[in-house]
């Protein structure tokens, strides 16, 4: 299953957080969806915030180009990443390129 989905103007990634970990990074999949580990607490929105920033810095693109559009409050969450396609996002967030 593919952590990755085309949509016209861009595409849609699911992602599972880990929030308070040592360090932000890919940590792999979960569920079919990507796991990332980032070093923000999940209190009052700093762990989506960290979420955006981080995504949007291993896409080379303006944090404005990453919405979430589920889950604030849930581990299980959908960002919208506008002109990039799902083929771009999974390779640039690939969990194996650091293998």
């Amino acid at each position: 299953m593919s952590f990755t989905r085309d949509n016209p103007d861009g595409c849609t990634l699911s992602v599972r957080v880990h929030p308070g970990a040592k360090k932000t990074a890919v940590a792999g999949l979960h569920d079919g969806a990507l796991k990332i580990s980032l070093n923000a607490p999940p209190a009052e929105g700093k762990a989506n915030d960290a979420l955006i920033a981080f995504i949007a810095e291993q896409l080379s693109v303006p944090r404005s180009k990453v919405a979430l559009i589920t889950g604030l409050t849930s581990r299980s969450k959908t960002l919208r990443i506008a002109g990039k396609s799902a083929a771009e996002v999974a390779a640039a967030l690939s969990p194996d390129q650091d293998a």
